[in-house]
């Protein structure tokens, strides 16, 4: 009887199976011995589709950037809206990979899908009214905002026993240890509330520079 054929080696599951590496086990988990051993297959065989192990980061990063919605840029939404939901896209796609987080936070590079990201940005602003010096600056705070706000939770922070808070010592802190049980509800209370608070003074700006 024939042996079952390995499903063939490719850029694409090379990358899928790397970002599964990093999200689970974090960054330095990541080598191209360690990669070929999880495809089955020798490490030069990686060499056949990506020159190093910074190059198949690179790519890793990019996928993450990839799932980052930008229809709210082409489908008429105005300049607030857009940014808010798409805000809400590239947060969600950074907490879903947090490990990729400080490779995404160096900027796009020569990304694709991470330029595609900054130019949807850039040219939205620019089109609904906003200078283009503005028009960076806003794609700079947002990216500062969101991957700041991926990069850990400031609920699961806390450890959720209520000993650690001697109220002698941290008399506003007696409800901290429930914080962690409620982490995701925090977390995304708090980008909504950081993330208003921006576009309220975005808007005010809007009015004086446009």
């Amino acid at each position: 009887m024939a042996r079952p054929r390995k499903p063939l080696l490719s850029r694409d599951r090379i990358v899928a199976t790397a970002r599964l590496l990093v999200d689970t086990e974090g960054l330095a988990a990541l080598s191209t011995r360690r990669l070929a051993a999880e495809l089955g297959v020798s490490g030069p065989s990686l060499y056949n589709h990506f020159r190093t192990k910074d190059e198949i980061l690179e790519a890793v990063a990019d996928s993450v950037s990839a799932q980052v919605d930008l229809s709210m840029f082409e489908d008429g939404r105005p300049w607030r809206t857009a940014l808010h939901d798409w805000a809400v896209s590239y947060r969600a796609a950074l907490s879903a990979h947090p490990n990729v987080v400080p490779v995404l936070a160096a900027g796009p590079g020569r990304r694709p899908a991470g330029l595609r990201l900054a130019d949807a940005v850039f040219g939205a602003m620019v089109e609904a009214g906003w200078p283009p010096a503005h028009a960076t600056s806003i794609g700079a705070l947002m990216r500062y905002f969101v991957t700041g706000s991926a990069l850990g939770s400031f609920a699961g922070g806390f450890v959720d026993d209520a000993d650690a808070y001697d109220p002698a010592a941290y008399p506003h802190l007696q409800q901290a240890h429930l914080l962690a049980e409620r982490q995701q509800r925090i977390d995304e209370r708090a980008f909504e509330t950081g993330l208003t608070a921006l576009l309220d003074g975005l808007e005010k700006q809007f009015g004086q520079v446009a």
